[in-house]
Parts: structure tokens; C-alpha cells; sequence
């Protein structure tokens, strides 16, 4: 990618995202077009990371094992269900993944497995404010059913990996 287009991409994401600054942005395009390998950009072709490519992200970054909530977590990413997570898919993605807020992580789940005594306001059906009021109260009910959220110690080997020194992008 040249670096007109780099800078523009940079620009348009970071303006979007809510928890990464432009530096971060700009250091997450690089690891993200490291990923995906070095690939021509063409109309209707769909450049990003397939499901096993995102999985082993996961497996091998975060330490996740589990293949249903690793399909979970890509299904979150994958916005427009095309099979690929592209570049504006992975800033997203990543901004909520780690550094979402308890809300923007609650909304973010879909929970259907909840037991009657998750129905706080007693109308025989679970809602997200039931859920959102069980997730305040335990908040390890985020991963009731498996990990899918990194863990401290790997969010933080991530981003001090991904997010170097700012000199060796200086034409931010």
C-alpha cells in the first residue's frame, strides 16, 4: 500500500475509533497487512483474514482453545458476514476486543443460555437489560461460556508488541 493511501486509511479509521489513537491505528493497518501477506487491491476481490487465519490469531496470541467461541469472536468481527475480516473489521474489532467498555462488551454478546433466576424483572423472558443487570452484578458472566475476551497478561504482550516505538512509523 502506498503511502498516500496508507495515510488516508489511517486518517478515515482513526477518526471512527474509539479507543485507539492515530499512531495505534496506523501500527494496527501494518500487522494487519503483515497478516493478510502482500496482496494486490482489486474491486470485488475481498482482501482480509479468513476464519482459520483469525482462529489462529486468537489461538496462538490470546491463548483461546475453544472452537466455538473463537467462531463467536470471529462472527463479532466479521460485520458484513462475508467470511473475511478486512482492515476496518480488525481497527474495530480489535478497539472493542481490547478495549471495549463492560457496556460496549455486553452489547457486543449474544447470551441465550440464561437460567430463570437471570430474569430480574420477573416477565418469564430473558432481555438484554436482564442480562445487562446480571453481567453488572458478576461480571465474569462475560465469559460464562467460555473465554472470549484476552486476558490481561496477553492484551498487554499484544499491544506492547503491536504498538512500538513511534519513531518507526514517524510519517504519521
Amino acid at each position: 500500500m502506498n503511502r498516500k493511501k496508507l495515510q488516508k486509511l489511517t486518517d478515515t479509521l482513526a477518526k471512527n475509533c474509539k479507543h485507539f489513537n492515530k499512531f495505534e491505528v496506523k501500527c494496527l493497518i501494518h500487522i494487519f497487512y503483515n497478516l493478510v501477506g502482500d496482496v494486490t487491491e482489486r474491486q470485488s476481490v475481498v482482501i482480509g483474514l479468513d476464519r482459520n487465519a483469525f482462529r489462529n490469531i486468537l489461538h496462538v496470541t490470546f491463548g483461546m482453545t475453544d472452537d466455538m467461541i473463537m467462531d463467536r469472536v470471529f462472527r463479532g468481527f466479521d460485520k458484513d458476514n462475508d467470511g473475511c475480516v478486512n482492515v476496518s473489521e480488525w481497527i474495530y474489532g480489535l478497539s472493542l476486543f481490547l478495549r471495549g467498555t463492560l457496556e460496549e462488551k455486553m452489547k457486543c454478546k449474544e447470551r441465550n443460555h440464561w437460567g430463570p433466576d437471570q430474569d430480574h424483572d420477573h416477565d418469564g423472558k430473558l432481555s438484554f437489560s436482564d442480562y445487562e443487570q446480571s453481567v453488572r452484578e458478576e461480571t465474569l458472566l462475560l465469559e460464562a461460556f467460555g473465554p472470549c475476551l484476552p486476558d490481561p497478561k496477553s492484551q498487554m504482550e499484544f499491544e506492547s508488541h503491536v504498538f512500538k516505538d513511534p519513531n518507526e512509523f514517524n510519517d504519521i
